[in-house]
């Protein structure tokens, strides 16, 4: 009987504890530099998590390797609900395909709440090229060495690269790694290198005014930015779908009904009419698809950058 009680109150402090949270500021980490989009995502998603809870959601910025320093930091703090991530792909498979020594494992040192958003690039070429088409891009890829341009070794960019001029049967094309995706652009504009795969508002007003021409999105789906650039699956590239996914997580052991309580007021406030908006134009496309669906999302996610590494021939650290 001692027993049985004793359970019973330790369940019922812990019920309390869940009905009280947040009991204090919630330290809601981008895994990302100011300005880079877990950063934005997260600062618009702060306000309405503020307001639907009644307590600050404070963004902190943790840069670093790609996401590693944010997630090693997240993945060490208490499972109670007062620290949270915003990371991307980078943090959660690139960086672990690339170096799988990390401290940290996405699907046993997170709570995985549930995806936010997928940022798609489009493959864009310099209008000197004399192709209008992605299969004409392909065969003078495949008879003439072109370069292509990425924001760094072992980018989404590069990645991205890699494993569509694998499925295109293309194995000579040269790579060359910038600093950043503004530098990528630079270089494309130049005619330093004569393709590579961008976000889109990088490229959005290069693409309109000329400068640059577009062959497809990365995405399975069109992007409501860009509503006339096919997939790359619509033009014979059949489940080709590679997008940088920003999600929410918590350290692992976050109680259920904290990140059900989450994901829901996470869903309604990216269909608010002014988050939608902003992330449209910010070439962000909704995600939201729950605990479960971002668990077996981040899973496959993993594999397919682990291939993707392997496919560019980036030797792991």
């Amino acid at each position: 009987m001692r027993t049985l009680l004793a359970l019973l109150l330790v369940f019922a402090a812990s019920a309390s504890a869940q009905d009280a949270w947040p009991s204090k500021n919630v330290r809601l980490i981008a895994a990302a530099a100011p300005g880079g989009n877990p950063d934005v995502l997260a600062r618009m998603l702060a306000a309405k998590l503020s307001d639907a809870f009644g307590k600050p959601f404070v963004v902190e910025n943790v840069p670093g390797a790609g996401g590693v320093v944010a997630a090693e930091q997240v993945a060490r703090a208490a499972a109670d609900g007062h620290t949270l991530m915003l990371g991307d792909s980078g943090a959660m498979a690139i960086n672990v395909a690339l170096n799988p020594k990390l401290s940290y494992n996405p699907l046993k040192d997170f709570a995985l709440i549930t995806a936010l958003a997928a940022v798609p690039t489009v493959l864009v070429v310099h209008p000197g090229l004399p192709i209008s088409s992605l299969q004409e891009f392909v065969n003078i890829a495949k008879t003439k060495q072109l370069a292509y341009g990425s924001a760094g070794n072992g980018s989404v960019h590069h990645l991205t690269m890699a494993v569509f001029l694998s499925r295109a049967g293309v194995d000579n094309m040269l790579h060359v790694p910038y600093k950043g995706g503004t530098a990528l652009v630079a270089g494309l504009l130049g005619g330093e290198v004569q393709s590579g795969w961008s976000g889109i508002p990088n490229v959005a007003s290069h693409i309109k005014s000329g400068k640059l021409r577009v062959l497809c999105i990365s995405t399975a789906r069109r992007s409501g930015s860009l509503p006339d650039v096919p997939t790359a699956a619509e033009l014979g590239f059949a489940g080709f779908d590679i997008a940088t996914v920003i999600g929410l997580q918590a350290p692992a052991g976050l109680p259920r009904e904290i990140a059900a309580r989450l994901q829901a007021a996470a869903a309604k406030a990216l269909r608010e009419p002014d988050t939608a908006e902003r992330m449209g134009n910010l070439g962000m496309e909704l995600r939201e698809n729950g605990t479960e669906p971002y668990a077996r999302f981040v899973r496959e996610d993993l594999e397919r950058y682990i291939g993707a590494v392997k496919t560019a021939g980036i030797k792991n650290e």
